[in-house]
């Protein structure tokens, strides 16, 4: 890839980027002040943490806690992750913050904690989701999760769901033992929607390449993934063509980022992903994204 087009490139991406994490913000500030919020259901994560803390020392609010608590999840990032992702997850967690402060008093759309978990969950799930999708995190504990996951054999949503079974349980002492069951309910049905949006919730995905283009793809997943990459030959089935074959494994955070730079060189490349659910061996390269 010429200079040029890599800045082209990057910057078109990182624009969409920014444009999808505003988007995922509002709805997830929206779910938590239309919905959430008024019934005393609270998500977990460090915005779980943040409303117990809010509830229990009222002169600091909600939207301060949460920035101040991610800080050193978005340090971790920075530091292990890389720089692009740290900058778009706090860019995330300040707009979240801010919209979360100026919809405080926004008109309920429902008083029914039952419903307002329900669908409070979808929504905050879609927001979540549509920031994971592109390269962002709105939960400091999504980001320790991911570091964590790539020690054990533990995926990052079983290492998420094992720190909110005791944020959510929490929820019990400050509110009631109430809020802790719609806490539950709003908490897995959020899990299950950014499952959906994201396609995928677990830590590693292995992916498959055919391309003409592979050099060039092979090349960018080094150097903008940091994954390093396999090379196969194949042979086409119906045209008896040889073909290379790019293998890598990729976190479920840079699936969004891939499929970008496949697109980019070789929008009719075959393109296959599954799910891993352990990753042993070999050497996981640290990022290198600028």
């Amino acid at each position: 890839m010429s200079e040029y087009y890599q800045e082209h490139f990057s910057i078109r991406e990182t624009i969409r980027s920014y444009f999808f994490i505003t988007i995922g913000a509002f709805v997830f500030a929206y779910g938590l002040e239309a919905f959430l919020v008024p019934n005393r259901v609270i998500d977990g994560g460090v915005v779980g943490i943040s409303l117990i803390l809010d509830e229990l020392v009222s002169p600091i609010s909600f939207s301060i806690f949460l920035v101040v608590l991610n800080i050193p999840f978005i340090f971790l990032g920075y530091k292990q992750i890389g720089k692009s992702f740290a900058f778009q997850s706090f860019y995330g967690i300040i707009l979240s913050s801010i919209f979360s402060e100026a919809l405080h008093d926004v008109e309920p759309i429902t008083n029914e904690p039952l419903l307002a978990a329900i669908f409070g969950g979808i929504v905050l799930g879609f927001g979540v989701g549509t920031v994971l999708r592109n390269n962002g995190a709105l939960d400091g504990t999504e980001i320790l999760a991911t570091l964590l996951s790539s020690k054990s054999s533990f995926s990052v949503g079983q290492i998420v769901m094992f720190f909110n079974i005791f944020i959510l349980g929490s929820a019990g002492f400050v509110f009631s033992i109430n809020s802790t069951f719609y806490s539950l309910i709003a908490y897995f049905i959020a899990f299950k929607t950014i499952d959906i949006v994201v396609v995928g919730m677990n830590e590693s995905k292995s992916v498959l390449i055919v391309t003409d283009k592979y050099k060039e793809i092979g090349d960018a997943l080094l150097n903008r993934l940091g994954r390093t990459v396999t090379y196969f030959t194949g042979e086409g089935g119906y045209s008896g063509e040889e073909k290379k074959v790019i293998y890598c494994v990729i976190t479920r955070l840079e699936e969004a980022k891939l499929k970008n730079i496949v697109r980019y060189f070789d929008p009719g490349a075959f393109v296959a992903m599954s799910d891993v659910s352990d990753v042993k061996g070999g050497q996981f390269k640290k990022k290198n994204i600028h």
